[in-house]
């Protein structure tokens, strides 16, 4: 099974996804796409499958820097080009693993996953 987590490798959040993988054992890949970038494929792809409102990621400070006619009237287009522009507006993690994309850290739902 391919297991990849994308995310920055500094934030908080991805430390404490990586930290749960390895103790219970998961192989996986990391991607950090603060250095690699992401591709729309990828996005549009998340997008699909949790919603772009999900993997946007409002509360982080790129986003609240943004001028306010960016932030209004999104949609899943703008959305996806302010993620390809600024990576870091994506919520961390994201996890592809099992056929399914899940977006954010809780270690409950990991632990249902890979259970």
């Amino acid at each position: 099974m391919t297991v990849t987590i994308y995310g920055i490798k500094n934030c908080d959040t991805m430390k404490k996804a990586r930290s749960w993988l390895e103790t219970n054992s998961v192989d996986y890949s990391f991607h950090d796409y603060k250095t690699a970038g992401i591709d729309r494929a990828h996005l549009e792809t998340w997008c699909d499958a949790a919603g772009w409102e999900t993997v946007l990621n409002r509360s982080g400070t790129t986003f609240k820097k943004l001028d306010d006619s960016q932030k209004a009237d999104l949609t899943r287009e703008r959305a996806i080009g302010l993620m390809l522009e600024q990576p870091s507006m994506i919520k961390r993690p994201v996890l592809e693993a099992k056929g399914k994309i899940t977006v954010g850290f809780k270690p409950e739902i990991y632990q249902t996953l890979f259970a």
